[in-house]
């Protein structure tokens, strides 16, 4: 399988700038990200996409290979469509890694790749079962609901799905990991899908492509990534 893994990294973020460029072990975070994606193997083609010089710089001076990328992407996933039009080249499966998820296990990733050995699949994500009531009940952790093959029904930030007698003390409910793997052809689809009721309501893009009847297959892993948002997030790092 041919596989590119584009890796966004703005600069620019509200609530952490330079995000990319911050501190773990004394590293880059960028760089632990690429180290991660790297031991998917030699055959995997590896670009990071920014939006400045300073990442840009990092990466090249590790051995890693960078693309200036336009500065108004309102997300990672239309830089990444951005990546896949700039090279022109023929690939099988565009995986998508945030520059800011340093903790991503190598293997969820392996799995999310391999789950497009099935030809049908076109989008594909993961997801980790919920343990915690209070987890299953925060907004801020996105839920999804699948049908009986995994492709994604629904995400919400509400409590998903909705249990009519009293909660267990292990709600049957997923967390999904916003880690996405695309062909190429549907990733240029849907950054140019026009935005949907759906989506503006939960503020979650995936639900536009649910919208416009496109299947995401969802991937269960039992590793659960922590990504960085904030300067906070940096302690739950050895640093």
């Amino acid at each position: 399988m041919n596989l590119l893994v584009v890796i966004p990294a703005r600069y620019g973020s509200t609530r952490f700038p330079g995000k990319p460029l911050a501190q773990i072990k004394g590293r880059p975070m960028i760089l632990h990200v690429l180290d991660k994606v790297r031991a998917l193997g030699n055959h995997v083609r590896i670009v990071v996409a920014t939006d400045d010089e300073r990442i840009l710089s990092v990466v090249s001076e590790a051995g890693g290979e960078a693309i200036m990328t336009n500065k108004d992407h309102v997300n990672g996933t239309s830089r990444c469509a951005e990546v896949v039009s700039l090279l022109g080249e023929a690939v099988d499966v565009v995986l998508n890694v945030q520059g800011d998820e340093p903790g991503i296990s190598v293997d969820a990733l392996s799995d999310l790749v391999n789950v497009f050995q099935d030809q049908e699949v076109r989008i594909a994500s993961l997801m980790n079962r919920i343990t915690d009531i209070d987890r299953f009940q925060d907004p801020n952790c996105v839920k999804v609901v699948t049908d009986l093959k995994g492709n994604a029904l629904y995400f919400s930030r509400s409590a998903i799905p909705f249990t009519r007698d009293p909660l267990p003390a292990e709600p049957l409910a997923f967390q999904h990991q916003g880690v996405y793997a695309f062909r190429p052809d549907s990733l240029l689809e849907v950054v140019n899908l026009v935005p949907t009721a759906l989506e503006q309501s939960e503020s979650l893009e995936q639900l536009r492509w649910l919208e416009h009847g496109y299947q995401i297959r969802m991937v269960e892993t039992a590793h659960i990534s922590r990504g960085v948002d904030t300067p906070e997030d940096l302690n739950h790092f050895d640093r």
